[in-house]
């Protein structure tokens, strides 16, 4: 079955562990894909090689999202390529792990320039052109149970996905009478980008985080993008403004 089937997904940060398995889900249900990221087209192929059965369906463009002329121009590029979008999936994000005291100024602008302004970029861009073509369309926002839990190693982080939330909550009442739906996947601890870095330099620290979380898991990305492709399916038509919290019940423990 494939549910997506001629359905244009946009997705940012479109290079990483979690947008690759999402970008995977949607093109093993039909859908069309095009993908953003800060690589050029040429460093991107690397990254891409294991999807060249998909390369009719899935395409590629270097974008910094903290540019929103830049972000504007692709999401209404593609409007005007494929005739639509439909779904819109903002996961760029930047991570920067140190206390308070010794970040910044710089380091926590860029953080809240492509965290939070990257975000509004993306949405605004898609939601408008939802409303204009009279598409019910959906924006998923990539969150983190890091918005609910203090964290002293990532203040910026927090800060921003905190922010993501209620720009999600927002946008979700005022889009509702148009109906698209936006809404929000938050996990916990993921076997992805830093933190799988970190673990397979230290699989003891992946022990750790492991033996933290309550039900005993770490997340794979597999399951966050069954978790968006769930979302916005057609199957779950009610659902906007929620925040689907996917963090193994770390949030129980560290309210």
């Amino acid at each position: 079955m494939q549910e997506y089937k001629g359905k244009i997904v946009l997705i940012s940060g479109g290079l990483g562990d979690i947008a690759l398995a999402i970008a995977r889900a949607y093109l093993d249900n039909g859908a069309v894909v095009a993908l953003s990221d800060r690589l050029t087209a040429e460093q991107a192929i690397t990254k891409l090689q294991d999807f060249s059965f998909y390369v009719d369906r899935l395409n590629y463009q270097s974008i910094d999202v903290t540019d929103g002329i830049a972000v504007q121009g692709w999401v209404q590029g593609l409007a005007t390529k494929y005739g639509r979008i439909d779904i819109s999936i903002v996961n760029a994000a930047q991570v920067t792990l140190k206390n308070f005291i010794d970040l910044s100024f710089d380091e926590w602008q860029l953080e809240q320039r492509v965290n939070v302004d990257g975000a509004f970029f993306l949405a605004s861009a898609s939601a408008k052109v939802f409303k204009e073509s009279l598409i019910k369309g959906n924006i998923v926002f990539l969150g983190s149970w890091a918005a609910h839990a203090v964290h002293a190693h990532l203040p910026a982080y927090s800060v921003s996905k905190a922010a993501v939330r209620m720009l999600c909550q927002s946008m979700a009442l005022e889009f509702a009478p148009f109906g698209i739906r936006i809404n929000e996947v938050a996990p916990g601890y993921v076997n992805a980008g830093l933190s799988k870095a970190v673990w397979e330099k230290s699989p003891a620290s992946q022990q750790s985080a492991k033996a933290a979380v309550p039900l005993g898991e770490i997340i794979e990305v597999e399951d966050i993008a069954r978790q968006v492709l769930w979302i916005t399916s057609e199957n779950n038509k009610h659902m906007t403004g929620a925040t689907v919290l996917m963090d193994g019940g770390l949030s129980l423990i560290r309210p």
